[in-house]
C-alpha cells in the first residue's frame, strides 16, 4: 500500500466521534459560544501531557473551578479567588492558571475573540501561524502581568519548541471537517496548520520514513509537516490522527 493510502486509512480509523469521549477535545465541544470553546481549548491542550486519563480528570475538574462558565469566569476575575499553590495538573499550578488568565482577559478586553486577535496580529500571513500567535499573545500576556514570565502555561523558547499543545488546539478549532474538530475559527486556513509533535507522533513518523530528524522540536514539525503537506497540502494536520493511531496501534504499512 502506498503512503498515502495508509495514511488515510488510518487517519479514517480515529477521526471518527467515537473518539470524542476519551480525548480532551470533549471539553471545548460542551460549549456553544465561541469565547468558552476557545478558553477551554486552550486549556485542555495545555494540561494534555501524562495519561489521557489523569488529563481528561483535571479538565474536569477545572472546568468546576470556572462554575462550568469559562469565559464570564475570565472576564469577572473569578480566577483571583483561587489558593496560588492550588495543583492544577502535574506540575501546573493555580498561579500559572492566573498568570495565563489575567492574560486572556486584558485579550478579550480588546477584541471579542481569540479568533478575532489571531487576524489582528495576522498570524496566517506569518509561515508558522501558531508561533507567530503565541508570540503575540505572550506579549499582552507579559504585559497584564507587571512583565512577569510564566514558565508554565505557554511556551517562552518559540525558536526550539514543537509547541505540541498549542498546536492541538489550533487543530481542534481551525480544521472543519465536522467529525472530532470543531472548525470555528476562520483567522487561519486548515492548510497552514502543523502537526502536534509529541514523542509518540515522532517516534511514529520515524519508523515510517517521514522524518529524519531526531529531536522532537520545531524543525521537526516544520520537516514532518512539509512532507505530509505533499499528501494533503490542504490539510495536511488530517494526518495527525493516523500517527497518533499508528503510535496506539503499531499498525505497520
Amino acid at each position: 500500500m502506498e503512503m498515502k493510502a495508509f495514511l488515510d486509512e488510518q487517519a479514517a480509523l480515529i477521526n471518527r466521534p467515537e473518539f470524542i469521549p476519551e480525548d480532551p477535545v470533549q471539553f471545548p465541544r460542551r460549549f456553544e459560544k465561541l469565547q468558552d470553546i476557545e478558553i477551554v481549548s486552550l486549556l485542555a491542550s495545555l494540561i494534555a501531557w501524562g495519561k489521557r486519563t489523569m488529563i481528561c480528570r483535571d479538565a474536569e475538574r477545572l472546568l468546576a473551578l470556572m462554575d462550568h462558565d469559562p469565559y464570564n469566569y475570565v472576564m469577572d476575575e473569578g480566577y483571583l479567588d483561587l489558593d496560588p499553590a492550588q495543583n492544577i495538573h502535574r506540575t501546573f499550578f493555580a498561579r500559572d492558571l492566573q498568570h495565563l488568565l489575567r492574560g486572556l482577559r486584558e485579550i478579550y478586553s480588546r477584541y471579542p475573540s481569540l479568533d478575532a486577535f489571531s487576524a489582528a496580529v495576522r498570524a496566517a500571513d506569518d509561515p508558522a501561524p501558531a508561533w507567530k500567535l503565541v508570540e503575540e499573545m505572550q506579549k499582552v500576556i507579559t504585559d497584564a502581568n507587571g512583565g512577569v514570565v510564566s514558565k508554565r502555561g505557554l511556551p517562552n523558547n518559540l525558536k526550539q519548541t514543537a509547541l505540541k499543545r498549542v498546536n492541538m488546539a489550533l487543530r481542534w478549532l481551525v480544521r472543519d471537517d465536522g467529525i472530532v474538530d470543531m472548525g470555528v475559527w476562520s483567522s487561519i486556513p486548515k492548510s497552514k496548520l502543523y502537526i502536534p509533535l509529541d514523542v509518540h507522533v515522532g517516534n511514529t513518523a520515524r519508523d515510517l520514513g517521514l522524518l529524519t530528524r531526531r529531536q522532537d522540536d520545531r524543525k521537526a514539525v516544520e520537516e514532518l509537516t512539509e512532507v505530509l503537506r505533499r499528501y494533503r497540502p490542504d490539510d495536511p494536520a488530517y494526518y495527525d490522527y493516523a500517527l497518533f493511531g499508528i503510535g496506539v496501534t503499531g499498525k505497520k504499512l
